[in-house]
């Protein structure tokens, strides 16, 4: 629609060159076509070099929008973006049978496969998977029993997907009013899993809410993960189960999470880090170390920590 249309379904007022809106995306990504939105100022640099047609920002923002982006000054950005991310959903899983599907893929007659996606020769679907529109999967991977893979999902080479995994959820994010009621943010953003991923059972992978959730090259997920909207995992890394990994956090390479770990969102953890199981990690943390504990710290720190505690309790005991 256009942005003037657009914006009158949240009620603000808008003056100015009329132009069509198709879509949310990234600061960083956004086109002419498409709006963004920023809350705080550590996306400044993106929003300084911003191709959007519009963003959605607070007023001591505009002064670093580019000339060619619309500024729309909002109180609470958030949940602007919020209320109009609705007007951008496509109506999901639709099954006209208008797909690809390999002669040389293995696909059971329970499984649905939704409208142009494409199945590459040698994938192996079983029963009971349910695959969105417009999902690609590459060769030779196998999708087990009841996996339920959303729209615009990209699945690479030789993956498994193993039973009652769900692949392109929308993530957990909801704006909130000042009355206290929550507004979700519909998800338009997909999931990509690259060449010899594994995901485990009863394992969620959130969608992006704008962009794309990302599972590098060789990662290996266990049963009962949890990684939300916008993650990005570098290459072969190893994520336990139980684990749980918060909106838009970033691992690098080989990164592993023990059992029952959890990293909060918008943080980055580095190359070759390790993560013991039942570690936090709440702030940003370099790589090629082991870590451990709540707060988190060195794990060799942590255990002379737990040790140094128990020989005080006990001393206290007697």
């Amino acid at each position: 629609m256009t942005i003037d249309t657009l914006l009158k379904e949240i009620n603000h007022p808008y003056s100015g060159e009329i132009f069509e809106i198709n879509s949310f995306n990234t600061l960083e990504k956004a086109d002419k076509s498409q709006i963004a939105f920023i809350e705080n100022e550590l996306l400044l640099e993106e929003l300084k070099i911003t191709k959007a047609g519009a963003v959605i920002l607070k007023e001591e923002l505009v002064q670093f929008l580019p000339n060619s982006s619309k500024a729309i000054v909002s109180k609470n950005p958030h949940l602007d973006m919020a209320k109009l991310s609705k007007f951008f959903v496509k109506k999901p899983f639709v099954n006209t049978g208008k797909n690809t599907l390999s002669t040389l893929a293995d696909i059971d007659k329970s499984a649905i496969v939704g409208d142009d996606s494409s199945v590459e020769e040698g994938v192996h679907i079983m029963a009971g998977v349910v695959i969105g529109a417009h999902v690609k999967i590459g060769k030779n991977s196998k999708i087990y029993p009841n996996v339920v893979i959303y729209d615009d999902t990209i699945i690479g080479e030789n993956c498994f997907v193993y039973p009652g995994a769900c692949i392109g959820n929308d993530g957990y994010g909801y704006a909130h009013t000042s009355e206290g009621k929550h507004i979700k943010i519909y998800h338009t953003g997909n999931v990509v899993l690259e060449d010899d991923v594994e995901i485990g059972a009863n394992s969620t992978i959130d969608r992006a809410v704008f962009g794309s959730t990302r599972i590098g090259a060789g990662t290996k997920i266990d049963n009962l993960v949890q990684i939300g909207h916008n993650c990005e995992l570098g290459e072969s890394c190893i994520i336990v189960s139980q684990s749980g990994i918060a909106g838009s956090a970033k691992l690098g390479r080989n990164v592993v999470l023990g059992g029952q770990s959890a990293v909060i969102g918008h943080l980055s953890i580095g190359d070759f880090a390790q993560i013991a199981g039942r570690g936090a990690v709440t702030k940003s943390i370099e790589g090629g170390k082991v870590y451990g504990g709540f707060p988190l710290m060195l794990q060799k720190e942590w255990l002379k920590t737990q040790a140094r505690m128990i020989k005080y309790f006990s001393h206290k005991s007697k």
